[in-house]
């Protein structure tokens, strides 16, 4: 009996089948070799409101699109997106379309799970759109990633505090990092109703809206770290105890935040 149950919840997480506390979906990506000089995708596994699409892509890199199927994550809902790259694959993800957290009917928070693995000269590119918390909303973001000694990485973080002209919601987000099992980066920020105090403040987000964050890890940062220096007034390039550099920002709103770190992405080349 005890198999029987697990079974059918692997199953009713795989589909985005509804359950008493949300919704539970899944998506899968598996990227490697292809053998020809470019990179196969032997995993694509979509679930539920989260939809996969590989799209037309130049040179050796592999793209895939993440399309929202439905509105969500709504409170109860749990979502987890996971990602490996194999060694010499390279792999580009991208989102049609910002994420938006609502209220739902189902009490509680909603969980959205990212987890990424890279092999020794693998590389990935996360670049999803941005996250908007909904005025009522309550989510707690939580990404994972796992990297080998000699792994590539371009990860890029973007939330927005409210749509035009509502409160935020509540959001709290996670980023861990490890590269060849040891810490590289850990960071946890909570905003909105019920977040610890001084998260509006002038230490924090000083009254702006809109904040991200862009990781580059790049073996080269270790012989050749990048200068700390500021981008503008409301950002700033840091170099990190290992071959990486971090991009903090706020921003009035995601369109001046995105300008930002595409700039920042330009200036790392």
């Amino acid at each position: 009996m005890t198999s029987g149950a697990s079974e059918a919840s692997e199953a009713s997480e795989a589909s985005g089948a509804p359950e008493a506390s949300g919704v539970r979906a899944a998506a899968r990506i598996g990227a490697r070799p292809d053998g020809r000089g470019g990179t196969a995708l032997p995993t694509l596994e979509s679930g539920g409101p989260l939809a996969l699409r590989r799209t037309r892509a130049s040179g050796p890199e592999a793209r895939v699109m993440l399309v929202g199927a439905m509105s969500g994550p709504l409170g109860g809902d749990h979502f987890t997106v996971t990602a490996e790259v194999a060694e010499g694959a390279r792999l580009h993800v991208g989102s049609a379309a910002a994420t938006i957290a609502l209220p739902g009917q189902a009490k509680g928070e909603a969980r959205y799970d990212v987890r990424l693995k890279v092999a020794h000269g693998g590389e990935l590119w996360w670049l999803p759109e941005q996250l908007i918390s909904a005025e009522g909303s309550d989510l707690r973001l939580a990404t994972q990633v796992e990297l080998a000694v000699g792994a590539r990485l371009t990860l890029r973080e973007e939330q927005v505090l409210g749509r035009a002209g509502e409160e935020p919601g509540r959001l709290s987000s996670r980023l861990t990092v490890l590269l060849g099992g040891r810490p590289l980066f850990d960071q946890e920020l909570s905003c909105g109703p019920g977040a610890p105090g001084g998260w509006d403040g002038p230490a924090v987000l000083g009254g702006h809206r809109a904040l991200g964050q862009l990781l580059v890890v790049r073996p080269e940062y270790a012989t050749r770290p990048v200068e700390a220096r500021l981008l503008g007034e409301h950002a700033a390039l840091t170099p990190l105890a290992g071959p990486a550099a971090l991009v903090t920002a706020v921003a009035a709103d995601a369109l001046q935040l995105r300008r930002t770190l595409d700039e920042a992405l330009r200036l790392l080349g």
